[in-house]
């Protein structure tokens, strides 16, 4: 008759993993699928033009958005070269940040400078990011501006920049400011018209292209100036 074993433990169930072992692993999961969502996105958006996070918190609170997407052919070059002219004319020769200008505009008591961005940086904000002035947002517009740059190139860069900038309440990409504020398309804008559009885009709220001031009318008188002169500083745009 076989003898009971003796002096053996029963095995006890494994140790259950901890719980916070489990949490750490789950946040840090999420700024890898949260950078993993982006670069889908930039994917998708070099064939797809993107709404603007303006566009989408109107919608969600049920304002109404008026924007209608338009080939960068279907810009007047004006409008572009007027960009490049007054918002970013290293555009051409950054790879999407333009460090020197960043570094000169830091400022510790007024927060970034809208100075410091270049066209590529304002439109991952405008696509990626929320907007206002905040040290954690400009960080942020950095390496997403450094990849779009790459993954985009300059021309859809600027064709996405031109279709999500806000030109008043509710109005946004070139061709809806164009039809609103001077009644032809975006193609058909005068360089005295595109200069105004570019002069209203640091407060669009507040500058009306169609009737502007004299201080509007001195600002695109200065852009076109620039304009004339732009040069090759444009040419990583041009058809």
């Amino acid at each position: 008759m076989p003898q009971p074993l003796r002096g053996l433990v029963p095995a006890s169930a494994p140790p259950a993993r901890p719980r916070s072992r489990r949490l750490v692993r789950a946040v840090l999961l999420v700024p890898v699928m949260a950078v993993a969502l982006v670069l889908v996105l930039a994917l998708v958006y070099r064939a797809l033009t993107p709404p603007s996070t303006l566009m989408l918190g109107r919608w969600v609170t049920l304002q109404p958005v008026t924007r209608e997407v338009v080939a960068l052919e279907d810009i007047a070059p004006a409008l572009v070269q007027g960009v490049v002219a007054s918002e970013d004319q290293r555009f051409c020769l950054h790879r999407g940040v333009d460090w020197d200008a960043l570094w000169s505009v830091v400022d510790d008591e007024d927060g970034p400078s809208r100075g410091a961005s270049t066209v590529t940086m304002q439109t991952v904000k405008n696509v990626f990011l929320w907007p206002g002035r905040s040290y954690l947002r400009k960080a942020l517009e950095i390496p997403l501006a450094l990849m779009v740059d790459r993954v985009w190139g300059k021309r859809r860069t600027m064709e996405i920049y031109l279709n999500v900038a806000e030109w008043g309440e509710g109005i946004f990409g070139a061709e809806a400011a164009a039809r609103h504020w001077f009644g032809k398309s975006a193609r058909d804008l005068s360089k005295g018209e595109a200069a105004l559009l570019v002069a209203t885009l640091p407060n669009p709220f507040l500058r009306n292209p169609r009737r502007p001031t004299r201080a509007l009318r001195v600002l695109a008188g200065r852009i076109q100036g620039r304009m004339a002169g732009i040069g090759s500083l444009s040419q990583c745009v041009r058809p």
